[in-house]
């Protein structure tokens, strides 16, 4: 007789229960066999991919910065030297750096730019995250030398639009929460209520708890093609991911910590009816014809989302991991493909585009590491 674990055999059951009710599934996410170690190869397998092809020494802007974050993640459950020396091995590339100016009164954050003086953007400070994670393994005060510059600096100038764009909360919001883990400046989370106040007032939507990618996406000066409010599928899984690395790290009696998990459950709630029956997200989340089929990056984030907020007590499991499990089969079963590449990542953006083709073959960095945080996260819900 082939036993299950009581989570595997709960998540078995109900996702059964949820395809054979839709009447969709071609397989259930969770077969007889499947348990924790069958995610942990997966994740061996699309990682190894993914470093056999692409050499750690490329520039610590966001797209390569967010693989790694998902690496990171995956090194906190396998100890894999490997995976943790691909990273070590890129953040020595980049001597511990983001953008590299050192002339303060040229550095910048917007409007949008790569050059080395917008040290204050965030698409260069999405890298602090890993550097953080690489110095709590072993302390070296390099690693964090640079990250500890630029934010001490950006938070003594009183400025607090720094996050105008929904990419921006997750490439810096969880910066504030590790450096205040690290240092104990409580100063770390005051701006970072600050700046994400700010964002909230120019993208977020609170009739619908989700967020606009900038200003310029806002409904009705914007609309979708059905002539809808056009949230974009990726630029809100940042988000959802965002809060949900926040809350990680943000004590349980801090004083905005309510603030943050009220947000993160509000955007839960709004997402669950957005999902697709096949498991996954279109790229604009309320007109799924603006630019139909399936994507990898904005689905992983929210799986990922899901699954952490149910492994940490925050999103019901009755409620949610149907939502979650879904996500899980399509990224298991359509995302991951044979070789242990990640398809359907749409390519780098700030919109969905109709028209757009997003195939098997599309892939990219983001995308593969947001799948290997949403791995993660189903590996230790399948090893409780």
């Amino acid at each position: 007789m082939i036993s299950l674990k009581l989570p595997s055999l709960l998540f078995l059951l109900s996702t059964i229960l949820i395809f054979s009710a839709c009447g969709t599934a071609k397989k259930s996410i969770v077969s007889v066999s499947d348990n924790a170690q069958d995610v942990l190869n997966v994740i061996d397998s699309v990682n190894t991919y993914w470093q056999n092809n692409q050499s750690p020494k490329q520039r610590a802007f966001w797209d390569v910065a967010a693989y790694h974050t998902g690496n990171m993640e995956v090194y906190k459950i396998t100890h894999n030297e490997k995976y943790k020396n691909y990273s070590e091995n890129w953040a020595i590339h980049n001597e511990w750096v983001g953008a590299k100016s050192a002339d303060k009164t040229k550095w910048r954050y917007s409007p949008y730019g790569e050059a080395e003086e917008f040290v204050l953007f965030g698409d260069w400070q999405i890298c602090f995250q890993t550097y953080i994670d690489l110095y709590n393994i072993e302390k070296e005060d390099k690693k964090i030398a640079r990250a500890k510059e630029v934010m001490e600096y950006q938070m003594s100038t009183g400025k607090n639009d720094y996050w105008w764009w929904a990419d921006g909360l997750y490439m810096v919001m969880p910066v504030m929460t590790k450096m205040y883990k690290l240092t104990g400046n409580d100063l770390y989370l005051q701006k970072l209520y600050e700046y994400w106040s700010y964002a909230n007032q120019i993208m977020y939507d609170s009739t619908e708890n989700l967020y606009y990618r900038d200003v310029k996406y806002v409904y009705p000066a914007h609309k979708s093609v059905s002539g809808h409010k056009d949230f974009w599928s990726r630029g809100n899984g940042w988000v959802f991911a965002g809060l949900a690395k926040v809350l990680q790290d943000l004590p349980t009696t801090h004083k905005y910590r309510k603030v943050f998990e009220d947000r993160f459950m509000a955007m839960a709630n709004a997402l669950r009816l957005t999902q697709q029956h096949e498991g996954y997200w279109t790229r604009s989340l309320q007109d799924a014809q603006h630019a139909p089929g399936a994507e990898t990056s904005g689905t992983a984030f929210f799986t990922y989302g899901f699954l952490w907020g149910i492994n940490n007590g925050l999103l019901n499991k009755k409620e949610f991991l149907p939502v979650a499990g879904k996500g899980w089969q399509y990224l298991r079963y359509t995302a991951l493909q044979p070789d242990g590449k990640i398809g359907y990542v749409q390519p780098i953006g700030e919109k969905a585009i109709p028209g757009q083709v997003v195939n098997q073959n599309s892939t990219a960095n983001f995308g593969v590491g947001a799948f290997l945080l949403a791995a993660c996260e189903m590996y230790r819900y399948l090893k409780k």
